[in-house]
């Protein structure tokens, strides 16, 4: 018990002399941290990381996904993963992000949440440094870094939220996604002053519908809160080839690249890159995971 509190006290030491060398080092290009994220659970949140992901792969980005679904993560099970550790191992020191961290065969990396993984804000300090300093690696290893959270109002989603540059939100056309989708950018609102939300239809029928949420929801922001701006990103229609991929344990974009779907994603991945050519106050990693913790302050 002693040598291992002893292995951990070490690592920590040595997270603190790498963090202090990275901020001595000449200011680069962080990653674009996105949170992708839903008010209602069974939208396809999922899904739509791992197919944005492999779009923006394609197109020649390097691509690394935070699986922060906590308790009910899942992203390994859509690329077909089978994760031997997790990000618990790196807030014990066990292992480093670069052991935990799997690659597809994209190049993508995934680092995999662990189902049942206790709330971040619980960590004492010597922790966070450890997965402060493990993070800020990443600098040098991405582009854009997506954080799939979970669904809804949990204060694990809305630390993710807060915490990430851009917050891409995710409904359907069901009144209920529609509906949640709203308390959601409420509570990030009024909780932590987010003002800008970027809206991502899924499964409608027609870019009308889909209009037709965008809508409604930039009506009622309009309307009850104010400074808020709802930003139309776009739809994804529903395609029964995704399904079909899903069965095929793939992504569609792997499996019917010519689908529908497929095309609204590679669509939805430029807008996604055009919109990162505008400045970002944040964009840093070290700024990501710091938000995270102050946040449940």
């Amino acid at each position: 018990m002693d040598q291992a509190k002893g292995l951990r006290q070490i690592a920590q030491t040595d997270a603190l002399a790498r963090r202090k060398a990275a901020m001595a080092s000449p200011k680069k290009k962080f990653p674009r941290v996105i949170a992708v994220t839903s008010g209602k659970g069974g939208v396809g949140k999922t899904n739509i990381v791992g197919n944005l992901a492999v779009a923006m792969s394609q197109k020649g980005k390097r691509v690394v996904i935070i699986d922060a679904d906590v308790g009910l993560a899942n992203i390994d099970i859509v690329f077909n993963l089978r994760p031997e550790y997790n990000i618990r191992h790196v807030v014990s020191s066990e292992k480093s992000l670069d052991q935990v961290m799997i690659k597809t065969h994209h190049g993508i990396g995934i680092i995999p949440g662990g189902s049942g993984f206790a709330d971040l804000t619980q960590l004492n300090e010597g922790e966070k440094l450890t997965l402060l300093s493990e993070f800020e690696t990443l600098a040098d290893k991405a582009d854009i870094i997506f954080v799939d959270t979970g669904a809804g109002i949990s204060s694990n989603v809305l630390y993710f939220n807060a915490a990430s540059d851009e917050c891409l939100v995710v409904a359907t056309t069901e009144p209920t996604s529609i509906t949640d989708a709203y308390a959601l950018m409420k509570v990030m609102s009024q909780k932590y002053g987010y003002r800008h939300f970027k809206l991502l239809v899924n499964m409608a029928d027609s870019e009308k519908d889909a209009k037709r949420v965008y809508a409604s929801l930039s009506n009622a922001l309009d309307k009850f809160l104010k400074n808020v701006v709802l930003e139309y990103t776009g739809y994804i229609p529903f395609d029964r080839q995704l399904q079909r991929a899903v069965q095929k344990r793939g992504l569609l974009l792997d499996e019917f690249p010519d689908a529908t779907a497929s095309k609204a994603v590679e669509t939805i991945a430029s807008k996604l890159l055009c919109d990162g050519d505008k400045n970002r106050a944040d964009g840093n990693l070290t700024f990501f995971m710091n938000r995270v913790f102050q946040a449940a302050r």
